[in-house]
């Protein structure tokens, strides 16, 4: 894997000298925070090496170098998913790869299904603490000690002080926020109801398929983490409630705004 980070981060700097701060990872329907970027520069996955392509609509598959609120960054506008028959290794290298090129810091946005029956759709839910359900780990195998340590500690995995920074950002601008806990399930099926009632059961307030490998991935490699979901769908409530990804999609749209803000004032204060 050292050899492959090597080889994907040589690739990156040869098409630009940028040293990102910050890396921010854009889930589905939220990739319009790319266009807040300047100076920037955009390679698609497939040209770098060991990142395969993006498969899922609502995911453009490009990585970008630029600045956003005037500070460096690196952005991942699409991620991979365990469900599209990617190894949780494949899908959390890219965290690896920002790491590399000199992130320090790690922003992840996600659509999720809510659980909470305070949440409306459109609503957006700061991530305090999360739940694995997903079926393989991402850091089974032999340990790399020069990527991290063999047992890392997940006690706080969503750092406080960017939590209570985002918080501040978004009373001073007038935006309602959410706290909660997300469910990271492996997918691509969207939940039963019995399994919305479970995973709120056991304290999830919001679910989705994704976030939590590279949430791992992110604290294995020593960065700090803040992470926020849409809440694009409410499975726990309607009886009658049918969820497709096109709906997914138009809710993100709607909440993207707001989060385009939080996010770039948050880069910003780093």
């Amino acid at each position: 894997m050292l050899e492959q980070i090597r080889q994907a981060t040589t690739y990156i700097r040869g098409l630009s000298p940028l040293v990102p701060e910050a890396g921010i990872i854009l889930g589905s329907g939220l990739g319009n925070l790319a266009a807040e970027i300047t100076d920037r520069t955009e390679i698609p996955y497939g040209d770098i090496p060991h990142f395969p392509p993006a498969t899922v609509e609502g995911h453009s598959g490009k990585l970008i170098l630029g600045r956003l609120g005037g500070r460096p960054i690196v952005a991942m506008a699409g991620r991979y998913h365990y469900y599209e028959g990617h190894s949780m290794q494949q899908v959390t290298f890219p965290v690896r790869v920002m790491k590399a090129l000199g992130i320090r810091t790690l922003l992840v946005s996600n659509a999720a299904g809510g659980m909470n029956r305070q949440f409306r759709v459109g609503d957006l839910m700061i991530i305090t603490d999360h739940i694995n359900l997903q079926p393989e780990h991402p850091l089974r195998g032999r340990n790399i000690d020069e990527l991290g340590p063999r047992f890392p500690d997940m006690s706080e995995p969503y750092a406080k002080s960017l939590v209570a920074k985002a918080k501040d950002i978004a009373a001073a601008k007038g935006i309602s926020l959410h706290t909660g806990v997300y469910v990271g399930v492996q997918g691509p099926t969207f939940e039963t109801r019995a399994e919305y009632k479970f995973m709120h059961a056991i304290g999830g307030d919001a679910v989705g398929m994704s976030t939590v490998p590279e949430v791992i991935v992110a604290i294995h490699s020593g960065l700090q983490v803040f992470a926020m979901s849409v809440i694009t769908d409410l499975g726990i409530r309607d009886e009658d409630n049918v969820i497709t990804h096109e709906e997914v999609l138009v809710a993100a749209k709607a909440a993207e705004p707001h989060l385009t803000y939080i996010f770039s004032e948050l880069v910003r204060q780093l």
